[in-house]
């Protein structure tokens, strides 16, 4: 196996444990919060479409798709405390995005050489990812740093187990 298949491997798994998450929550259930000081799911969507898009761009300029004027700042560090539905997407859109960011980041890692892989991160970068395809396992792995609080919130819903 190559390193670009374990990484597409790695981002297939996240994506699938992200969207059996949400598979069965509403637009209205991405707005609940599980406990004050928590973020709720819609907002963690677009600040996870908002990172790959930039990391992406990090890493293979030309590869992050074009989102709405406005959504990076929606799912920003300013403004996790919103929870005004009207700023936010529904959760069909926000899956159509990742839909779309998968086939610009397959695309971006096929384009990539073991030397390119193998090439030193962005500076801002250096301190977690030793390379660029660290920056892919970035982008691979970052949903399963934030899936595990989607499950507070299917509890509180009432929600079955689904993984």
């Amino acid at each position: 196996m190559h390193a670009k298949d374990a990484i597409k491997n790695a981002y297939d798994f996240s994506r699938m444990v992200l969207s059996t998450y949400v598979s069965d929550l509403s637009d209205a259930e991405l707005l609940n919060r599980p406990c004050e000081g928590c973020n709720h799911v819609a907002w963690q969507l677009g600040h996870l479409i908002s990172s790959e898009v930039m990391l992406l761009e990090s890493v293979a300029p030309g590869h992050g798709i074009e989102l709405p004027e406005g959504f990076a700042e929606t799912h920003g560090k300013e403004n996790v405390g919103s929870d005004d539905a009207a700023e936010f997407r529904t959760k069909d859109e926000y899956l159509q995005y990742f839909e779309q960011l998968k086939a610009s980041a397959f695309a971006a890692i096929d384009a990539q050489t073991d030397e390119d892989l193998a090439k030193d991160p962005p500076e801002r970068l250096a301190g977690f990812c030793p390379n660029v395809a660290g920056v892919f396992m970035l982008i691979a792995t970052h949903p399963m740093m934030h899936v595990g609080q989607f499950v507070p919130v299917r509890r509180n819903l009432g929600k079955a187990v689904v993984i």
